[in-house]
């Protein structure tokens, strides 16, 4: 079914079937590492944000995925922001073990990884934004999805990333691209933005 909205024809769309692969969204792409057994495990989402404003992050899986496993077992997770030219290296990641999402260790010995000081898990050298965070909550119900969320307990970003009064934001973000994920399928190299028009006296 179609109706027209100002010069724009909707179309409505089954929401008794899935919705998401029916138009692109803007989401971050990340790595979650974890520690799977006495090896360690790097995994690509893109259903991810801070939770508040505070220091929490969470993602979206599956209790299908080892990742989901790794971090009920062990209580800890990092999460890795790619820079754009490392986008291969983030997909390499998704690489599937046997019928489960898990990294195969030939794969694993190819990404460059960092070890975490406050947890036992990996990130991704030469990400821009590295977290560690320790389980808060897991959340399921979602369908077969759940929501994972972290506290986070040590941040690192790189200095060329760093907000402050005295960079032009403009400038900053032109200079050090950003990696989005469109979901699903595509990505993209932002480095073209504007401030956003808030309104007068708007507040977080």
């Amino acid at each position: 079914m179609t109706q027209e909205s100002a010069n724009h024809k909707l179309v409505e769309l089954d929401v008794h079937e899935r919705i998401w692969r029916n138009f692109f969204t803007v989401a971050p792409l990340v790595l979650i590492g974890t520690k799977e057994g006495d090896e360690y495990n790097m995994a690509p989402k893109h259903m991810a944000t801070p939770l508040g404003q505070d220091n929490y992050f969470g993602f979206v899986c599956t209790p299908r995925h080892s990742t989901y496993r790794n971090i009920r077992e062990n209580k800890v997770f990092t999460v890795s922001f790619p820079r754009p030219d490392q986008v291969v290296l983030t997909s390499l990641a998704a690489t599937a073990r046997g019928d489960e999402c898990r990294l195969s260790k030939p794969v694993l010995e190819k990404l460059p990884l960092l070890t975490a000081r406050k947890v036992d898990a990996r990130w991704l050298r030469d990400a821009y934004l590295m977290l560690e965070c320790e389980l808060d909550r897991i959340v399921d119900g979602f369908g077969e999805y759940s929501l994972i969320a972290g506290r986070i307990v040590r941040a690192v970003v790189d200095e060329d990333y760093l907000r402050s009064s005295e960079k032009d934001e403009q400038r900053l973000v032109y200079e050090n691209p950003l990696l989005a994920f469109l979901a699903y399928g595509r990505f993209a190299e932002i480095r073209e933005s504007v401030a956003f028009p808030y309104p007068k006296k708007f507040k977080e």
